[in-house]
């Protein structure tokens, strides 16, 4: 039986540039679609859609009519770096949910993660969830087609753990938010470019606007993949991309509100 997770998003950027980086797309919407009555929103950046030719399929060979529920969003564009940030505020304004999660298209938790958060956003306790542990509570798995299918197929997270090694975890892969508090502290900060230090800037900026905060205690398992310029320090952006960051970090609250309350690309989302 499936977990109700209906008033939940999950918005999900993708470009699929590898065939490991198709593999963990396959893996993370099938886990979630296996385990939860959720929304799922896919928006994918690229010249043609890999999703629909090479993920679509084999999700709805895992999942059945369980793919339909999945909302893909295609734009066509040639701009070879991607602009997750952009990506993700146009997802929340496409989400109508109580709770909108950032998901990386790389990233499985345990099953009681996803629910501990989501009960915390519902139950007021919390206005932002992360879904684990903060220090060595990141699982870096080298993932195979037989790795993944063994897991599907009854969340054996035994199959993850022999193929895995610890590293650290801070504040990127997912975020559980409450939408109207994503919404109100400024959503993604767009004048990030691609790979970039917005995960930091993100947790610092709602921890200093006074949101409430919380932690899952558990571990998140990385499905490690190929790292191009959308995924690593070679992006062209990186030194402004730096500068944005170390120019936001001095900031109090009160600054904090006058500098997003001035971000010309937060106009477009007025009103959602």
């Amino acid at each position: 039986m499936k977990t109700d997770l209906s008033q939940a998003t999950f918005i999900i950027p993708i470009r699929i540039e590898s065939n490991d980086r198709l593999r963990n797309v396959i893996t993370s919407i099938c886990y979630l679609l296996k385990n939860f009555d959720t929304n799922i929103i896919v928006k994918e950046v690229d010249k043609t859609s890999v999703f629909l030719e090479s993920a679509l399929p084999q999700i709805v060979e895992c999942c059945g009519s369980d793919a339909k529920t999945i909302q893909h969003i295609f734009e066509e564009s040639d701009e070879p770096l991607f602009h997750r940030q952009k990506v993700l505020n146009e997802m929340v304004a496409a989400s109508t949910t109580e709770i909108v999660v950032n998901y990386d298209c790389d990233v499985v938790l345990p099953l009681e993660s996803y629910t501990l958060a989501y009960q915390g956003i519902m139950d007021g306790t919390f206005d932002v969830v992360y879904p684990y542990g903060q220090g060595m509570y990141q699982k870096q798995v080298t993932a195979t087609d037989f790795v993944v299918s063994e897991f599907l197929e009854g969340n054996d997270f035994t199959y993850l753990d022999r193929n895995s090694k610890p590293s650290t975890s801070d504040f990127g892969w997912a975020q559980f938010f409450r939408r109207k508090v994503y919404i109100e502290g400024g959503l993604e900060n767009e004048n990030f470019r691609a790979y970039a230090p917005e995960d930091k800037e993100r947790y610092y900026r709602f921890t200093t606007l006074g949101y409430n905060v919380g932690r899952i205690t558990d571990f998140v398992y990385h499905l490690e993949h190929e790292r191009g310029e959308n995924s690593w320090f070679s992006n062209p952006h990186m030194v402004y991309n730096m500068q944005e960051w170390e120019k936001i970090q001095s900031m109090d609250k009160e600054q904090l509100l006058d500098y997003y309350s001035q971000q010309e690309y937060l106009k477009k989302y007025a009103g959602i």
